[in-house]
């Protein structure tokens, strides 16, 4: 069977920086909706496309196509007060950006603790990379119609939202 709109594609991938650096490797497989509903990047996605299971592909994405640019602007400092006492680099909270009007909230991660303050970081760890994502199809079926009514791949035995 080849990948096309509304099928389930199974894949293990490696995610590389510019200068080649593996920064993730998926042993186990992963597994998307095909076809549209933003369960891997659109380019990957579009290269997969008509694929069958045991071809690769590669894809090198800029960062508009991946995690998007580095915005500076989502880079807070903030009082020390304002965080647990155990606060520590590498913990994340979520909240809204201070310059947002907006309510939605991410993810932001600590990158500096002093006595006074805490430096947060609400960009992506990849914000602003050149990416090369290769991978391997291990599958390739027909979604089933709750998957595609619910958008996205259900595990074996049902799904938790």
């Amino acid at each position: 069977m080849k990948i096309a709109k509304d099928t389930v594609v199974s894949l293990n991938y490696e995610l590389f920086d510019a200068t080649g650096e593996l920064l993730e490797r998926v042993d186990e497989q992963i597994s998307y909706l095909h076809g549209g509903y933003d369960g891997i990047f659109p380019l990957v996605e579009e290269a997969l496309h008509g694929k069958s299971v045991g071809e690769k592909c590669s894809v090198t994405m800029g960062p508009d196509d991946a995690f998007g640019e580095y915005d500076h602007n989502l880079v807070e400092v903030e009082p020390r007060s304002s965080f647990p006492k155990e606060v520590a680099v590498g913990m994340q909270f979520e909240g809204a950006p201070e310059a947002s009007e907006e309510e939605d909230f991410m993810l932001f991660t600590v990158v500096e603790v002093t006595d006074e303050e805490v430096t947060v970081d609400g960009n992506h760890p990849l914000a602003g990379k050149t990416l090369t994502f290769n991978c391997t199809v291990t599958g390739v079926r027909p979604a089933t119609p709750e998957e595609l009514e619910h958008g996205h791949v259900h595990e074996e035995g049902g799904h938790t939202h």
